[in-house]
């Protein structure tokens, strides 16, 4: 049973990283997990939570420069959006779905 609520603690902490920073904590939190942990399942998730992670910075970079074309602002807004609710989605799927991995739509994978 303790294995469970680790698994579920490690996996939401993984995917709700970009809630305490925007900066380099909210990737260096799941690259930890990924490191501590000998669980494939976290492993899963702390990848799939870098992966959204690293997609979100390019994301933001090439819409910020889209911003002299016009609609750089609403894309960011978007992704602003897109960030904060993609999340949580993943945490409550985590939580309610210990023993499976989630997978966010969408995104590019490199780790």
């Amino acid at each position: 049973m303790e294995d469970i609520q680790q698994r579920k603690l490690l996996s939401a902490l993984s995917h709700g990283a970009i809630f305490f920073s925007s900066t380099i904590i909210s990737i260096g939190i799941p690259i930890a997990i990924l490191l501590i942990s000998n669980d494939p399942i976290i492993k899963n998730n702390a990848k799939e939570s870098l992966n959204f992670h690293i997609n979100l910075y390019i994301y933001a970079i090439l819409f910020a420069l889209l911003i002299v074309v016009g609609i750089g602002i609403l894309l960011l807004i978007v992704l602003g959006v897109v960030s904060f609710i993609m999340p949580i989605i993943a945490i409550i799927n985590v939580l309610n779905q210990p023993n499976a991995s989630y997978r966010y739509p969408f995104i590019f994978r490199f780790v």
